[in-house]
């Protein structure tokens, strides 16, 4: 298994992209440690690991929360020896669908400070614990936005771009003692499209997402969680400052 014996610690285990990065990260024998702002979605990610064999505990958590955060991961490397891999899978709202120039400064700029700052607080507190052994694995989100000209995307494609910077600069920090950060870039994920609050009927936008990319097809909750497990392995051991593109061809580097 590519993550046996490895501890992984999951904020935003709850939703979508979390809940499948987990029950991956557990299936390839990583012991599993699950937080969340809303507890109840989260021990039901957890319920469905430990049934299935595997090893997972849950918290409430605030990932946007310094103090929480700080003292979440100090009890998780105390009870487990250590923290081998972290991701933050905390969402970001951002107003959509409105110009710039129609937006009020405020909400382009709440993602952007919103999500720089979660991710930035989960992974400086986890990395803080991997470098006393020399070694971990930061993993960090962000979307085809940071990289596309789309209009009516407000702050988001802003706060991804963030992101990106922010995954590369940490990994300049921290690849001297061993820890390596990835960011997993996605396009819009085909198992996560609702038909709330779309700008246009559900089928007419997926076709409209797939027609974006080169593939013509959207990226699945499987394989975004497929590509987590190897960012965390030792088969990736080599790769850090990088974005690996999950856009299905959206974005072409």
């Amino acid at each position: 298994m590519l993550l046996d014996g490895k501890v992984a610690m999951i904020f935003g285990a709850g939703g979508a992209v979390g809940g499948a990065v987990a029950r991956r990260f557990a299936a390839e024998g990583a012991v599993v440690h699950l937080s969340g702002r809303t507890v109840a979605g989260v021990e039901a990610v957890a319920e469905d690991i430990n049934a299935a064999g595997g090893v997972a505990y849950a918290a409430r958590v605030d990932a946007s929360v310094e103090a929480e955060v700080a003292d979440h991961v100090a009890d998780v490397a105390q009870r487990s020896g250590g923290i081998d891999v972290v991701l933050n899978a905390v969402g970001v709202d951002a107003v959509q669908g409105v110009a710039l120039l129609d937006l009020p400064v405020a909400d382009v700029l709440a993602p952007v400070s919103a999500w720089t700052s979660s991710q930035l607080i989960t992974s400086v507190a986890a990395a803080r614990h991997m470098v006393r052994r020399g070694r971990g694995t930061v993993i960090t989100l962000s979307a085809s936005t940071a990289r596309l000209a789309v209009a009516g995307t407000g702050g988001f494609g802003v706060a991804c771009a963030a992101v990106e910077a922010l995954s590369r600069t940490l990994a300049a920090e921290l690849g001297a003692q061993g820890v390596r950060v990835v960011c997993l870039r996605s396009h819009r994920i085909d198992d996560t499209l609702d038909a709330h609050d779309l700008p246009m009927p559900l089928d007419d936008f997926r076709g409209f997402l797939k027609d974006m990319t080169v593939l013509k097809r959207l990226p699945t909750l499987a394989e975004v969680a497929g590509a987590a497990a190897f960012v965390a392995s030792d088969d990736a051991a080599a790769m850090s400052a990088t974005v690996l593109n999950l856009t299905a061809g959206a974005n072409v580097d």
